[in-house]
């Protein structure tokens, strides 16, 4: 039997805001070159798989947690929650925690936070096969849209630019549902 992960999720502070943008901007540029090597190209700024810009409005508009372990910092979590909806906007384990489970907890803990919530929703990268597993063999979440240049985000404004620059392949969209 598999020993099961504890994890917190603590709220962002202020003084701990530059270093989350920093270690979500590493946990998803490693996801990408572990996928795609030195080539990858699916920056959506200089150097980086996520801006600083997307990260700070999703904690501007959501609740931004770091998520601790044994008192570390190995990673971060931003929801949003309205009424019986959630959009889980972004959730990064440290790399070097990777295949430990903590993801896992993590979501949990979401879960725990939120029981009101009856359906969560969230999207990743088609290349991200990693974040596919999780979501879908780890979460519960179903594979329930395919935005691509035929089938555009009608909820996403920039969906033309990330479609057709940073991801030319689309993006899955999943959806949770809790009974």
């Amino acid at each position: 039997m598999m020993k099961k992960t504890k994890v917190e999720l603590i709220p962002l502070t202020e003084d701990d805001k530059e270093q989350f943008i920093k270690d979500n901007q590493w946990a998803f540029k490693y996801g990408a070159t572990e996928e795609f090597g030195k080539r990858d190209d699916h920056f959506e700024e200089e150097g980086e798989i996520i801006s600083r810009r997307t990260i700070e409005q999703s904690i501007d508009q959501g609740e931004a947690y770091r998520i601790m372990s044994n008192g570390s910092k190995v990673g971060g979590v931003i929801i949003r929650t309205k009424k019986d909806r959630g959009d889980l906007d972004i959730l990064f384990v440290d790399p070097d925690v990777h295949s430990k489970g903590i993801g896992y907890a993590a979501w949990c803990e979401v879960e725990k936070l939120h029981p009101e919530v009856k359906v969560w929703e969230t999207v990743t990268p088609y290349f991200e096969t990693r974040n596919i597993h999780f979501y879908v063999n780890r979460c519960g979440f179903h594979i329930v849209e395919f935005f691509n240049t035929h089938h555009p985000d009608p909820d996403d404004p920039d969906q033309d630019e990330d479609t057709a620059g940073q991801f030319p392949d689309g993006m899955f969209r999943f959806e949770k549902h809790i009974l």
